[in-house]
């Protein structure tokens, strides 16, 4: 992501959805923390009662985690709204 202009970034992202993707459709976030940080019960409560599939991955040596979450959202707008909950946490890189 652009952290210099999020907002065109998010723009493009939508634009880029809303062309390839039919709707309601399924979207695969991937983010990446530390492990040993409260990150992945946070991004957990953010996708809470959304019917989210979450797989969790730790790195070779175990400092970082993989967030795997696929869930079935409405529209872009819905997309961008979750990532941008995710981005408010500190410490986490969305892929």
């Amino acid at each position: 992501m652009d952290e210099n202009n999020p907002e065109e970034f998010y723009k493009k992202l939508h634009e880029q959805l809303s062309e390839t993707s039919k709707w309601p459709s399924d979207y695969l976030y991937k983010f990446i923390v530390e492990t040993a940080s409260d990150k992945i019960d946070k991004i957990n409560t953010i996708f809470d009662n959304t019917g989210a599939v979450i797989n969790l991955k730790k790195s070779k040596n175990g400092k970082y985690t993989s967030v795997s979450i696929t869930v079935n959202l409405k529209n872009p707008d819905a997309v961008i709204e979750k990532y941008k909950e995710v981005g408010k946490l500190e410490g986490v890189i969305s892929l």
